[in-house]
C-alpha cells in the first residue's frame, strides 16, 4: 500500500482528494501548510477557518493531521521574490513559485520525503510515457493549473498525486455535496496565495509606497491622467486606470521615468505581439525536441483556458516563440508555459525577458 501524504488546504479540492483517496483504501497522513503572514498585523489571512475546514475533514475520515509552518521560508522566497520583481516593473507569478519552492519543495524537504507520493487539489495529471513521468493538462480546461506548476522539476513530478485531473470542477463539487463533506459549498479562493483577504494593491502599497506618475497616450504623446505608481499596473491592463473615452490598455511601462503608455481599442497594433523571448527555460522531464532548433507547440503567458499555436526556436541555450496570432499583454516577467502540441502535456516555462 502506497504511503501518502495529501496538501490539505480547506478548500473543497483538496477535500475531495482525501475522499477519492480512502474510497481506494488508501489511509493518507493529512498536512496543512501554514504560509499566511500571521504575524504581520495588516494581513487579514483566513488561515484559521482553512484550519478549521481542514481539521473538520480530517476528523470526518478518522486521519492525522499536521500543521506545516512554512511562513518564513515562503517570505524569504516566494513574497520576497514577488516584491522584488513588481519594484522593478516585470509581473511576476507567485503562485509558480510557490509551487516550486514551498507546496513541492520545503515541504518534499521537510515532509514529503518520507512518503511515496504526495496528492493535491491541483488540477493536472501525471502521464507516464516512454518510461519516464511527465506533467498532463486537466480534463478541465477552465481549471487547469498546469501553468503554475511549470517551474517544477522531474524529482518533484515523479513523486506528485493529482486525483482531481479527469473530473470537471462541478463533479468535484457533486462528490463533496454527496460526501457530505463541510467544504463542499465553500468558495474558491482567489488571488495570490499567501493574500488570504488582502487587496494586491495594499499589499505592494504596504512596502513600495506610492508615487505619482504620468499615463500618456503612447500614439500621440499626450498626457491624459496619472498613477501612483507604475509598480501597481502591468502590460495588457485595461481596467483600473480611471480614463474616459477607452477601452485604454497599457503597452508599455518606463520605469526610469514612472510613465504608463497607454494605447486605445482593441484594433492597435501596439497592444499585441507576435514572438517574445524566455529567461533560463526549464524543462520539466527533459527536452523532447534536443535534436531540434524549430519545433511547433502550443502556449501559455496567463491563466486562461485556451492555448496559443506557435513555434519554439532554440539559438544556443536561449529560446523564444513565434506565435501563430497575435498575442494581446505580453508582459516581462510572465512565464511563458510551453506544450506538446499533440498530447497537451507540459513541458516547461521560462520567464519572459
Amino acid at each position: 500500500m502506497k504511503n501518502i501524504a495529501v496538501l490539505l488546504s480547506g478548500g473543497v479540492d483538496s477535500s475531495v482528494v482525501v475522499h477519492l483517496l480512502c474510497e481506494q483504501g488508501y489511509r493518507p497522513s493529512l498536512f496543512y501548510i501554514k504560509i499566511g503572514m500571521d504575524n504581520v498585523d495588516y494581513m487579514d489571512c483566513a488561515a484559521e477557518e482553512d484550519w478549521e475546514m481542514a481539521s473538520s475533514v480530517a476528523r470526518r475520515y478518522g486521519l492525522p493531521l499536521q500543521m506545516v509552518d512554512l511562513q518564513k521560508e515562503y517570505w524569504d522566497s516566494v513574497v520576497t521574490y514577488t516584491i522584488d520583481k513588481v519594484s522593478k516593473g516585470l509581473t511576476p507569478n507567485p503562485d509558480v513559485m510557490c509551487n516550486k519552492l514551498i507546496k513541492f519543495g520545503c515541504f518534499e524537504q521537510r515532509v514529503g520525503k518520507d512518503f511515496d507520493f504526495t496528492a493535491t487539489g491541483h488540477y493536472a495529471s501525471i502521464v507516464h510515457k516512454e518510461g519516464k513521468v511527465w506533467l498532463g493538462t486537466a480534463v478541465d480546461p477552465v481549471k487547469d493549473q498546469t501553468d503554475f506548476l511549470a517551474q517544477i522539476d522531474y524529482l518533484q513530478v515523479s513523486k506528485l498525486m493529482f486525483p482531481l485531473g479527469g473530473l470537471m470542477k462541478h463533479e468535484v463539487r457533486d462528490i463533496a455535496e454527496s460526501a457530505g463533506l463541510v467544504t463542499a459549498r465553500r468558495r474558491d479562493s482567489q488571488g495570490i496565495c499567501f493574500l488570504g483577504q488582502i487587496n494586491y494593491n495594499d499589499f505592494i502599497r504596504r512596502f513600495l509606497g506610492e508615487r505619482e506618475g504620468d499615463i500618456v497616450e503612447w500614439e500621440s504623446g499626450k498626457k491624459l491622467g496619472t498613477h501612483r505608481g507604475h509598480w501597481f499596473h502591468t502590460i495588457g491592463q485595461r481596467k483600473g486606470l480611471g480614463l474616459s473615452g477607452g477601452p485604454w490598455f497599457i503597452i508599455r511601462k518606463d520605469i526610469d521615468a514612472n510613465t504608463l503608455y497607454v494605447s486605445r481599442g482593441y484594433d492597435t497594433r501596439w497592444q499585441y505581439g507576435r514572438e517574445f523571448s524566455m529567461r533560463d527555460f526549464h524543462f520539466i522531464t527533459e527536452n523532447p525536441w534536443e535534436d531540434l532548433q524549430e519545433t511547433p507547440v502550443t502556449f501559455k503567458i496567463r491563466h486562461t483556458p485556451d492555448f496559443t499555436k506557435g513555434t519554439l526556436v532554440r539559438n544556443g541555450d536561449t529560446y523564444r516563440i513565434l506565435s501563430e496570432t497575435d498575442v494581446q499583454g505580453i508582459a516581462p516577467g510572465q512565464f511563458g508555459v510551453i506544450y506538446d502540441e499533440a498530447s497537451r502535456i507540459c513541458i516547461g516555462s521560462g520567464e519572459i525577458g
